[in-house]
Order: C-alpha cells, then structure tokens, then sequence
C-alpha cells in the first residue's frame, strides 16, 4: 500500500511506496526544517526499519525537492531521480532556478531551503522504466514507467504502474484539476497536451496520487 505524509509548504504529498522487502521508493519528499517537520520523511522511515532504494522527483519545484538535503544526509547511497528537463532545479544551478519561481509568488524567504540542493543522480526519460533509467534489473522498479507530462514545468512527469494501475501524477493532475501552468517554465498549452495523452491512454480506473490534496481517486472521476 501506497503511504503518504503531507509535508513541507503548500501540504506537499510525499508517497512512501513499497518495494520488495524493507525497500521503498520516496517520490516528492518536501519536509524540511523551515516548515518545522525537517525529519518527518526520515522519521517515519526509521520507525519502520525501511529504506529507500531512490528517491523520485515529478518535478523540481522548490515545494516538493526540498526535503532531499535532510534525505541526502541520511540515506547516501539512494539515488536522486529527476526528469532531464528539470536537473537545473537541482545542484550548482538550482538556487538561481528556485529563486526565479519563488519570486513570482512572492515567496522568497523559503530560498535558504532550497539553495543548497544535491545534484541529480540520475536522469528520467519519458517512456522508459525506472530500472532503466537507474541502470538496475529489479524487476519491482521496472514495474514503475515514466511519463514525460511537460508543462506545470518542462520535465514534470508522473510515474505509471500498469500491473497495479497506479498514477503517481505530482503536479500535472489533481482531483479534477491540474497544475498551474503560471510560473518560469510552465505552459498552458503543453500541459493541455499532456492531460489530454494520460486521458486517451491509461486506463480510466487508474487510481491517482497526485503531488496535493485529494488522492486514490479514479481517473474516470476527473475532468478531462
């Protein structure tokens, strides 16, 4: 079962999901000493004795990475995986990108969370697994495909389980809604296109877990 723990600014959903054995995967993890919960995620790991083999992003935004400094610390050897077209967010040039989408909504003095961030470990590509992507044979991260869904920013995607009809959607749909498309690297129209594959090639009973509010819902039960 899918675990969530609402995290850092803006209630951001970090999903706990489970692998084979004491193995997980985290996917958004945004807590962090600025909003008061910096080991919520780690935490709640180490209570269960479970750990994670990466650590997903579905995007870059500073609400759901900046949780990854305090993982980075405990957990050295996950990976950190980001699609292609968001790595700027992260590393020696994610604290001028970060400043940029802050500013725009008035939100600057979350920068010190956020400016220090590790660089990507591996990068994403629509249409492979995550196993390919990590370079691994597991056949319980092969199960989890990436979706390229640009335009809440240019690399968001979501990650897909056909076996267990699963969307991990981060900020590209939420509960009959979907992402703003307003800040530096969104687009209104690229995101059009990209709800509109998701709508005509997964199965419409999908469940979604998207990056706030509302989750487990069903795909048919959004707005197309």
């Amino acid at each position: 079962m899918i675990s969530r723990i609402a995290t850092g600014p803006f209630g951001v959903s970090t999903y706990i999901v489970p692998l084979d054995g004491r193995e997980v995967l985290v996917v958004d993890p945004a807590a962090c000493d600025f909003c008061g919960d910096g080991s919520a995620v780690s935490g709640w790991l180490a209570a269960r004795e479970l750990v994670p083999a990466a650590i997903v992003l579905t995007h870059g935004h500073f609400d759901h990475v900046s949780g990854l400094p305090a993982l980075r610390q405990a957990y050295p050897a996950a990976p950190i995986c980001i699609h292609a077209d968001d790595a700027s967010y992260l590393g020696a040039r994610g604290a001028a990108v970060q400043a940029a989408s802050l500013a725009a909504i008035g939100f600057s003095e979350f920068l010190p969370a956020v400016d220090k961030l590790p660089e990507a470990d591996v990068l994403l590509a629509g249409g492979r697994s995550l196993a390919d992507c990590i370079g691994s044979s597991r056949a319980d991260l092969a199960g989890w495909r990436i979706l390229h869904t640009p335009g809440h920013t240019a690399g968001s995607c979501c990650l897909y389980n056909e076996g267990q009809q699963v969307l991990l959607s981060g900020d590209t749909i939420f509960y009959q809604s979907y992402g703003r498309t307003d800040l530096p690297g969104g687009s209104e129209a690229t995101i059009r296109l990209s709800l509109r594959t998701l709508y005509t090639t997964l199965p419409p009973d999908t469940l979604v877990y998207p990056g706030h509010d509302a989750y487990g819902f069903k795909l048919k039960e959004n707005c197309a």
